[in-house]
């Protein structure tokens, strides 16, 4: 890589939108630490990496495509999905372009999707699964000033009459940085897990605030159904989950342990009532070994809102942000 490679573009013309505070720090990152790890996510089964530099061409090149799709700072960009590399560069690029952002759940019905962006007023929308391609096509006579849909599954065959484009058509034909870079599992030093989608209200926010922020690298797993085996994988130093997605969490720590009453289970017992004394703490950290949390060493959670974190993620004294 060369040196201009890591210049940032000027400016097209007077008439640009002035930079947001997010897209000012992502290009704060992508000039202090350009070769550093920004993202990770594991596609069809391979781990990809995302270095702060390739997230700013990657949110530099889906804004100038916005823009040739009629994205203006008047525009609002509904997105539906998980929490992931698509969604968050797609919202990045919305922004830089002056626009604005909102979250939707994944639609149950076109009927229930109808209301919602009725109320949001949406002019693009970004939607994740294919499967809920018919949802939103369903609602287009309803929702007025709804243009143009971005796939990152585009249908197999024409769905209805709202155009529906690949987010892939929006990078031109420059091969994405996404498919040439990649980087063996665990090996950053600090690791934001999100395992979250648009059911999270305020998540993009707090995703982006706390990415952009810290300057941590986020992961993300393949799929909700292969989470925890990719947390396993990549065995985050952090958590970034809704108070409703670590409790789904704990009970699922719950359903993995032996069951009560067993003398396995009260040798669990046992190990946490003391987890840093002797044979306890070895048995304690075979147990976060198994469940990906042995590196773990923050959980965030919402100002005025505290939860007891369950007693298997992390050690007494560790942060709870």
């Amino acid at each position: 890589m060369t040196l201009h490679e890591l210049r940032l573009r000027a400016v097209p013309s007077a008439t640009s939108p002035e930079p947001s505070p997010t897209a000012q720090r992502l290009t704060h990152w992508a000039q202090a630490a350009p070769l550093q790890i920004a993202l990770r996510h594991r596609r069809q089964g391979e781990w990809y990496a995302w270095r702060w530099i390739d997230v700013l061409r990657e949110v530099e090149q889906l804004a100038a495509g916005l823009r040739q799709q009629g994205f203006s700072e008047r525009s609002r960009l509904a997105v539906s999905g998980a929490y992931e590399t698509d969604l968050l560069l797609l919202s990045l690029a919305a922004q830089a372009s002056g626009g604005t952002v909102v979250g939707v759940p994944r639609p149950a019905s076109s009927a229930a999707l109808a209301a919602q962006l009725q109320a949001l007023r949406p002019t693009h929308g970004f939607v994740q699964d294919r499967r809920d391609l018919p949802h939103w096509q369903g609602c287009h006579e309803r929702v007025a000033g709804l243009r143009l849909l971005i796939a990152a599954q585009p249908p197999l065959v024409d769905s209805g009459p709202l155009p529906v484009l690949g987010i892939g058509r929006l990078l031109g034909e420059r091969p994405s940085p996404t498919a040439l870079f990649s980087l063996p599992a665990g090996s950053d030093a600090t690791l934001l897990w999100v395992e979250e989608g648009t059911d999270w209200e305020a998540g993009l926010e707090v995703i982006l605030g706390q990415w952009l922020s810290s300057g941590q690298a986020l992961a993300f797993p393949e799929s909700p159904g292969s989470a925890s085996r990719d947390r396993r994988a990549v065995v985050p130093t952090g958590l970034l989950l809704s108070s409703a997605r670590l409790q789904v969490l704990a009970q699922e720590i719950e359903a993995r342990l032996p069951p009560p009453g067993s003398w396995r289970r009260r040798l669990c017992d046992w190990t946490i009532e003391q987890p840093r004394r002797g044979l306890r703490r070895l048995l304690k950290q075979r147990v976060q070994r198994l469940l990906g949390f042995e590196n773990l060493r923050s959980i965030w959670q919402a100002p005025n809102h505290t939860q007891a974190h369950h007693p298997w993620t992390l050690e007494s004294g560790k942060d709870v942000a």
